[in-house]
């Protein structure tokens, strides 16, 4: 799991650092809203939010082996939900630039936006020392007030004020990790639940994303009960909640049958991938494949690579050779401080006038410099938890 998260990673970071480039492949890059394509670009959240899921049971069952009730996993679940939201509008507000009245530009607020966010949930080393506690608290307070200043200062390029705009990549991240941690906190691994609960969010996106002909299969009143209930916990049309239900059910599955021999667990897998597709393919009849749209075929055919995916590293752990992947395996642990590091590479790269060579940005060799900077993040990743800078929430 730590793998595969490590892998989706290490090519969010590529995909992200594409605009920093020209004359890339089209198939590397997001379809546009009415395309019927599908770029490694549109791949990665949804194996992410895939990753997301297979991490819930192990996460919850592990508080309470370890003797949390109930009530504090559900707090739990909301501080780390909060989290996600905040650093999420934080993220969004940027996107719409800095302006003067803040009193500084963008790549500085971004730079002071992380430091806050590693001063609040770092993960501090372990001590019985009063003192060094202290001092910890001290850290966590200063990054607190210190989002605080940069939230009250905030104004955009057109002079607007720090606000929820849409919730980032992170909200939701935020947003479906709470509806299905929740879920999974009342039905835990009853499959006769848990199994339901994934075909509604897939039934749900297939009655309301839209067919070719643009109609949809479910056409309710606009700012019905139904709808006005679900934009409450930002289910959307279903896609997202899917996403992670389906990494969810398969943990559980991997776990429930880790020891069958692994002729069946390869069979299992094979034949998963299979149905995914060929549900993608039926699908793909009635709605075109689109990240944007949220479509049906979208969903099958993500999910299909999520499971090919794993299977194939689930069986090369298992001959041994987990090794093969250590090089990116920071970027597996140390998630949310390797998706952070960007902002502060590019915001440095701006303050300090790096520009690199036309020739390094433009078509393959400037592929193979986002190949080279993922990596470089990842490294960097890895040199900062050395030194006990690492995000946890």
């Amino acid at each position: 799991m730590d793998i595969l998260r490590a892998l989706t990673m290490l090519l969010m970071i590529f995909v992200n650092d594409l605009w920093t480039i020209k004359g890339e492949p089209e198939w590397l890059g997001h379809a546009e809203s009415n395309q019927d394509f599908m770029g490694l670009a549109d791949i990665v959240f949804p194996c992410f939010l895939f990753v997301v899921g297979m991490s819930i049971p192990f996460a919850i069952e592990g508080r309470f082996k370890k003797g949390f009730p109930g009530v504090s996993t559900v707090g739990h679940i909301l501080t780390r939900t909060l989290a996600l939201l905040l650093m999420g509008v934080f993220i969004v507000n940027t996107e719409s630039g800095v302006g003067a009245e803040s009193g500084m530009n963008l790549p500085v607020f971004r730079i002071l936006m992380v430091i806050g966010f590693l001063l609040v949930w770092n993960v501090y080393p372990r001590t019985d020392n009063p003192g060094r506690k202290k001092i910890y608290s001290i850290l966590k307070a200063i990054g607190l007030l210190l989002l605080l200043y940069l939230a009250i200062a905030f104004r955009d390029a057109n002079g607007g004020v720090f606000q929820a705009r849409w919730w980032g990549i992170l909200g939701l991240i935020g947003w479906t990790y709470l509806i299905c941690a929740m879920i999974y906190i009342f039905a835990r691994d009853r499959f006769k639940y848990l199994i339901p609960i994934w075909i509604f969010f897939i039934l749900l996106c297939v009655f309301k994303s839209g067919l070719r002909e643009g109609e949809t299969l479910l056409n309710l009143p606009h700012g019905n009960f139904f709808d006005q209930f679900l934009g409450i916990l930002h289910v959307g049309n279903g896609a997202l909640p899917a996403f992670t239900m389906g990494g969810l059910l398969l943990s559980l599955v991997s776990t429930k049958y880790v020891n069958r021999p692994n002729r069946d667990k390869v069979i299992f897998a094979v034949v998963t991938t299979l149905i995914l597709a060929v549900l993608g393919f039926i699908t793909h009849q009635f709605w075109i494949v689109s990240k944007i749209q949220a479509t049906p075929p979208w969903i099958f055919y993500c999910c299909a690579i999520a499971v090919g995916t794993y299977a194939i590293i689930y069986w090369l752990v298992e001959k041994g050779k987990a090794s093969w992947f250590n090089f990116i395996s920071p970027a597996g642990t140390a998630t949310l401080t390797c998706y952070l590091i960007p902002y502060v590479t590019y915001s440095l790269s701006s303050l300090l006038g790096i520009r690199l060579p036309e020739f390094l940005t433009t078509g393959f060799v400037g592929v193979l410099n986002c190949i080279v900077f993922s990596f470089f993040i990842i490294f960097i990743t890895g040199l900062l938890g050395r030194v006990h800078v690492k995000l946890k929430i």
